[in-house]
């Protein structure tokens, strides 16, 4: 069993955190999560994150029913990653309306 302390913040205090569903595996979504959005996360039961852009705490799904239910939340062999199975409710995990953020394949073009 871990602890924050284990956890190895970057020098803006972030860690980034992967989101996966635990049912299916499915990769959702990719964000940033500090000491207090962990804590947050922990205590309520559903992901919490720190906004980069907007300098600010968000509950993901707060605003559009897109919840995500945390099952586990587990670190890396390095501490420098997060990855947190959920259970999504709603729509998806991206703001675009799509079920994960990751819809869009990278080709070799010539």
């Amino acid at each position: 069993m871990g602890s924050l302390d284990d956890i190895k913040f970057d020098s803006n205090g972030l860690v980034p955190t992967i989101v996966q569903e635990a049912d299916t595996k499915e990769v959702l979504m990719l964000a940033y999560m500090n000491a207090e959005s962990i804590r947050m996360t922990l205590e309520s039961g559903y992901t919490h994150f720190w906004s980069r852009s907007r300098q600010e705490y968000w509950k993901k799904g707060e605003t559009s029913g897109s919840l995500q239910e945390v099952r586990e939340l587990l670190y890396d062999c390095d501490g420098d990653t997060l990855l947190v199975r959920v259970k999504q409710h709603g729509s998806g995990a991206c703001h675009t309306g799509e079920r994960t953020c990751f819809f869009r394949k990278l080709e070799q073009t010539d």
